[in-house]
């Protein structure tokens, strides 16, 4: 594509027109999100953190694993809490097929009368240490964007659990605290991670028209199919903590919330896939343009909804053997309340993503074809997260983008 062209030019910026109606939209878009925050914000956190799951007069210690009696199950712990410590006989965990070893590290709750009972492994050491090289990984492959990336990722967390979980359990609704959410943590995401450019703008703008549909069929799937009809004993623990929480509207928050990382991750691609075409053809129209871009869109598109259905199968694999193992027809397994709930999110996360694709591919090629040249991406140019620092960097080549 493109046989003379060179990435050492620095392609002019879009229009002044085309900047404004960019901003003028993402202003739209997030003045829409600061009224439904105003609307929905929690009057008070009281809630959090109120409530038990112990017994009264039960609590917690960590403990080591001494050793297994294999004839009774019993086990001997040695209590690490402080001001607790010392060997203790824990009773047997009640699983056959769980073995503990020596050496192992627990969770142990004592109850009133003194016994001790199995609560869980303690995992914070391994997990720690995945996320410590999880991180070093991406800084050390991504960098600068892999920085703007986590920071964003933490904000984005941090949106959810410092607005998000007070605002259902202050009784807001559920949609409107789901649309807030998501688009709020996905400016703050994208535009830390890839920075202030139209190409980020592009596919923000790309991942809320998606997000929209995923809204509108996600309400009247959860209601038609009574989502969830019969709750899952998370839900019916949050009934029983708050009763004013309607679990439908819970089920299309989350619904909407988790479509929006694969929905983010298509839009992304699009929008770099139109901008790479725009730079090496810069003779392209809008048309040709948007059409070359879906062929990329296409692929992408297939890839991503069988890996969609993967990650909900995954997560369900112990729930499908189960219900495997009673006389069920398929049809009757599939409808059923314990799976309808992932076969809706993963219907209405895939339509979503279908209309997404064509939607920022539009957007993107509209930008970039009607101002007759390619539009600058500030990102390529930039040396620090989201800034616009003086390393120059050849203009990656999107690993979506293919000789058309």
């Amino acid at each position: 594509m493109g046989a003379g062209h060179s990435h050492s030019e620095r392609p002019p910026r879009a229009s002044a027109a085309t900047t404004r109606l960019l901003w003028a939209l993402v202003l739209g878009v997030l003045g829409a999100v600061a009224v439904g925050a105003a609307l929905t914000w929690p009057s008070s956190w009281e809630s959090l953190g109120s409530q038990s799951l112990l017994y009264e007069g039960a609590q917690r210690l960590d403990a080591t694993v001494v050793s297994t009696d294999p004839d009774s199950g019993a086990t001997t712990v040695d209590i690490t809490t402080e001001g607790e410590e010392g060997e203790r006989e824990m009773a047997p965990t009640g699983v056959p097929t769980l073995e503990l070893q020596p050496g192992d590290r627990l969770r142990v709750v004592e109850l009133d009368d003194g016994t001790l009972v199995f609560s869980d492994f303690e995992r914070a050491s391994p997990i720690l240490a995945l996320l410590i090289v999880y991180v070093v990984l991406v800084l050390a492959v991504a960098w600068w964007r892999g920085i703007g990336a986590l920071l964003g990722l933490m904000a984005a967390f941090g949106i959810i659990a410092f607005y998000t979980v007070p605002a259902l359990f202050d009784g807001a609704n559920p949609p409107l605290v789901g649309m807030v959410t998501s688009a709020g943590a996905l400016a703050v995401l994208l535009y830390i991670a890839h920075g202030f450019n139209a190409r980020t703008t592009t596919a923000y703008l790309g991942t809320i028209a998606g997000l929209l549909f995923t809204a509108i069929l996600g309400t009247w799937a959860v209601h038609a199919a009574q989502i969830p009809g019969v709750p899952s004993e998370a839900e019916i623990n949050l009934a029983f903590l708050d009763g004013e929480i309607p679990l439908h509207g819970l089920a299309l928050c989350g619904l909407m919330i988790a479509g929006l990382g694969v929905l983010n991750d298509v839009t992304i691609t699009q929008a770099s896939a139109v901008w790479e075409l725009g730079k090496a053809r810069p003779d392209l129209g809008a048309w040709q343009l948007f059409s070359r871009g879906m062929r990329i869109g296409r692929d992408h598109i297939a890839s991503t909804v069988y890996t969609i259905a993967f990650a909900y199968v995954g997560a369900s694999l112990p729930l499908i053997m189960l219900i495997a193992a009673y006389d069920d027809p398929v049809t009757g397994a599939i409808t059923s309340s314990e799976l309808a709930g992932e076969v809706v999110r993963t219907l209405v996360g895939s339509i979503g993503l279908v209309l997404a694709v064509p939607l920022t591919t539009g957007i993107g090629a509209l930008i970039v074809g009607l101002s007759g040249e390619a539009v600058e991406d500030d990102a390529d140019h930039q040396g620090s997260v989201g800034g616009s620092g003086n390393t120059a960097e050849p203009a990656a080549t999107d690993s979506h983008v293919t000789e058309s």
